[in-house]
């Protein structure tokens, strides 16, 4: 037996103990220090070492391992049932956000009812079965995420397309859901209520901490008034009919001050039952060619010292107050998953919302179907010995490709995390330790 390359060790709060991570499956436990040592050559029982072995931890061959990882992706998209879009309806908003990414993309630009057909027939060609109808579909789901833009200028035609894929679904014995990526401004009861019977489940609402800073970021484009009190008047409205989900994008200059929103929502009734904060988020800087001109504030990359600090304070500060996050675990970009994608208002297909627009990255049509992009968004980047050696390669694959073009103007090469890492995975998995989020 050979120990994995994809673990790490880290120190317990016994000091006779110590803790390993798996990072090629999320596993942990907890072992004396001088069994740590050993391994895998530590005298233990056999079960034992079923058990790590099981785990991860413990691995037959380096070979088999390395061969086993090449694959890893591919086992990953293999259970995939779902076909997940998102659907930027328009890239005009009612909102005028500082740090908007989008910023000279948008502009009254709305789908046409006739690109709404295109996509609907899009969707129906993708669950289709095979020539012999009598095999089902290998999709068992079909999940919308409208966005935008604000997808909520575009309600009519977001309440066309969910009567239209919701008709096919049924016919086809597929279940039809959808979400919003939304301001929240525009969700109203009423809204809610219109949308549920058609597969509404849930809403990601952005709320960029207390109410100063939020409406100093996310002002109204052509009134006057307060979005975060509109936001949260609306996420009372409606989270008895729609699940909410909310998150944030803070700076290096206003993150500490992020906390007090979580007690003013669970203080105003609405606690993480009722609006589940799934995670607050570097605000990202944007190419030059899009990007707005009067803000520079945003993140380039992962390994920005100060991100260090400021994700693991508002993690804690997340976790302490009863939200759901997700453990510590493999996690590729969404670029390698064949059935995620985005349809833009215009038809054109793409892998990723910062790709919008930047032709060269466009990976097809909704009339015409999608092309080869394997090489245009380098989908092997990480398959190269020096990411194969590195313990976090299961938590990272390349990094993000849309950081790395925007950082470097190109998706050559990776978006190395190693000091990401370094730095912050072992208060991470403590933390999971902490809140009861580990696997094992």
């Amino acid at each position: 037996m050979h120990f994995s390359k994809y673990c790490k060790i880290f120190p317990a709060s016994d000091p006779e103990n110590v803790i390993i991570f798996s990072t090629r499956n999320a596993a942990i436990v907890e072992v004396p220090a001088m069994v740590a040592s050993r391994l895998p050559n530590a005298r233990i029982g056999s079960q034992d070492i079923k058990t790590l072995k099981k785990l991860g931890f413990l691995i037959s061959s380096p070979e088999r391992e390395r061969k086993e990882m090449l694959g890893f992706i591919d086992e990953l998209r293999a259970p995939a049932r779902t076909l997940s879009i998102k659907v930027a309806m328009n890239l005009d908003c009612n909102l005028a956000c500082k740090y908007c990414f989008e910023g000279k993309r948008k502009g009254k630009l709305y789908m046409s009812r006739e690109t709404a057909n295109g996509l609907v027939d899009f969707i129906e060609k993708q669950i289709s079965g095979p020539s012999d109808r009598r095999r089902k579909s290998r999709f068992e789901e079909i999940y919308l995420t409208f966005y935008g833009g604000e997808p909520l200028l575009s309600r009519e035609l977001v309440i066309y397309i969910a009567e239209r894929v919701k008709s096919i679904s049924e016919e086809k014995g597929i279940s039809f859901h959808f979400s919003f990526i939304t301001n929240g401004t525009l969700l109203t009861r009423k809204t809610a209520e219109r949308l549920r019977p058609l597969g509404l489940k849930d809403a990601y609402i952005t709320i960029d901490g207390p109410k100063d800073i939020h409406d100093g970021q996310r002002p109204y484009r052509t009134t006057k008034g307060s979005s975060f009190s509109a936001i949260v008047r609306n996420i009372k409205a409606v989270s008895d009919i729609v699940q909410i989900q909310t998150g944030g994008n803070f700076s290096r200059h206003n993150y500490r001050r992020f906390p007090e929103l979580l007690d003013y929502l669970a203080g105003n009734g609405l606690p993480p039952s009722k609006a589940e904060v799934l995670g607050f988020f570097p605000v990202l800087a944007e190419g030059a060619d899009f990007g707005p001109v009067e803000f520079n504030d945003g993140c380039a990359s992962m390994n920005e010292p100060w991100l260090f600090e400021a994700n693991l304070f508002l993690r804690e500060e997340l976790l302490k107050r009863g939200n759901r996050l997700n453990n510590i675990s493999p996690g590729p970009c969404a670029m390698e998953f064949e059935n995620n994608m985005l349809v833009n208002y215009d038809g054109n297909i793409y892998k990723c919302p910062g790709m919008i627009g930047r032709k060269e990255f466009c990976v097809g049509n909704v009339r015409t179907g999608i092309n080869d992009y394997r090489q245009s968004h380098n989908l092997d980047n990480w398959k190269n010995d020096e990411c194969l050696e590195c313990p976090y390669l299961p938590l990272c694959f390349g990094g993000c490709r849309y950081m790395k073009f925007v950082r470097d103007g190109n998706m050559d090469g990776v978006d190395c995390k190693k000091p990401y890492f370094d730095a912050c995975l072992e208060a991470l998995v403590k933390q999971d330790i902490k809140y009861g989020l580990t696997t094992s």
